[in-house]
C-alpha cells in the first residue's frame, strides 16, 4: 500500500516534547521486544519489561549479567526496541545505545517484586540494569482513538477512498 500524507499526518517532536511522547507511549505499553545484534540478520529479540523512561529520555530495564542480551550488548551496544499498545493503536520504535550497570543504587531504584521470578532478590550478584539512550525514534499514534480510527480505515478499505486515517506519525529527537 502506498503511503500518503493524507492518511497519516507527520508531527516530528523535539527535546522536551519528544521525551514526553516517548515516555507516554513506552510507559503505557510497558513491554517491548528488545533487539540486539541489530547490525546482523537475523538480529536477536526478546520481550522485556520497561521500568521507566527518565526525564532525559533514557529507557531502563532489569536484566541478568549472565544473559545472552548482556553479552551481546557488551559486543555491540546498538539495540532496537519495539513497543506496541494494541488497545490504543500506538506504536514506538527506539534505536539507541545500551549500557549495562551493576551499581547498587540503580538496582535499588529499579527493582520490582516481579523481578524475583528471575533473581534471588535484589542482592543477587547477577542483577544488572540496562539503560538505553535513544539515537533515533519513530512513533505512530491515533489522535481519534482506536474505534474511530478503525471505522475510518474500514470505510477507506470498503470504498477505496483515501483520506486521513485518524493516525499521526513522526520522529522523536530527544
Amino acid at each position: 500500500m502506498m503511503h500518503s500524507d493524507k492518511q497519516s499526518p507527520r508531527q516530528d517532536l523535539f527535546n522536551k516534547e519528544a521525551v514526553e511522547k516517548l515516555k507516554e507511549l513506552a510507559e503505557k505499553s510497558r513491554n517491548c521486544m528488545f533487539s540486539t545484534n541489530v547490525s546482523s540478520y537475523p538480529h536477536t529479540s526478546r520481550p522485556m519489561a520497561l521500568q521507566e523512561v527518565d526525564d532525559q529520555g533514557r529507557l531502563w530495564f532489569i536484566s541478568s549479567t549472565e544473559s545472552h542480551k548482556n553479552a551481546e550488548i557488551q559486543t555491540d551496544p546498538r539495540v532496537c526496541l519495539y513497543f506496541q499498545n494494541n488497545s490504543s493503536y500506538e506504536f514506538l520504535v527506539v534505536s539507541g545505545k545500551a549500557t549495562i550497570h551493576t551499581d547498587k543504587a540503580l538496582i535499588e531504584k529499579y527493582w520490582t517484586n516481579f523481578a524475583n521470578a528471575w533473581f534471588d532478590g535484589k542482592d543477587d550478584p547477577t542483577v544488572s540494569i540496562i539503560s538505553v539512550v535513544p539515537d533515533d525514534s519513530d512513533y505512530w499514534d491515533t489522535k481519534d482513538g482506536k474505534i474511530i480510527s478503525f471505522i475510518k480505515m474500514s470505510f477507506m478499505a470498503l470504498t477505496g477512498t483515501k483520506s486521513e486515517d485518524g493516525g499521526i506519525e513522526g520522529s522523536l529527537e530527544v
